[in-house]
């Protein structure tokens, strides 16, 4: 077997689920684009394990605690996007990027205008 073949199929998977975490917006297909990447490093792994003749098969050992880390990640990664779109309606990454939480009505300091009224007070001292 030619190493070539697996490897340029693990590097096109890779390339696809890259574009896949780099270009989309929903979060689902973020995660799956993730997938994608970690299955392709599966892939390289038993390639290189058959190709180096190895005793011990360290590859593919390694490749089932992989496929274990993946399948983790995905459940709580599935989990915590669900409870996103629960609570904001949206899964949009972009979105999902300001979950500082508004400022609470007995702040007397903040008037709610989202701007820092220190730097105003400077300008008003100076002038």
């Amino acid at each position: 077997m030619h190493l070539v073949y697996p490897a340029v199929l693990a590097a096109l998977l890779f390339c696809v689920g890259l574009y896949g975490v780099l270009a989309r917006r929903n979060a689902i297909l973020v995660l799956m684009g993730v997938e994608l990447m970690l299955n392709a490093v599966n892939l390289n792994l038993v390639a290189f394990d058959v190709w180096l003749r190895d005793t011990l098969h360290a590859g593919q050992a390694l490749t089932l605690f992989t496929i274990a880390i993946a399948a983790a990640e995905i459940g709580i990664g599935l989990a915590i996007v669900l409870m996103v779109y629960r609570n904001r309606g949206t899964s949009d990454v972009d979105r999902l990027r300001d979950t500082k939480e508004k400022p609470s009505e007995d702040d007397p300091s903040d008037d709610g205008d989202g701007d820092d009224d220190h730097k105003d007070e400077k300008a008003e001292a100076t002038a």
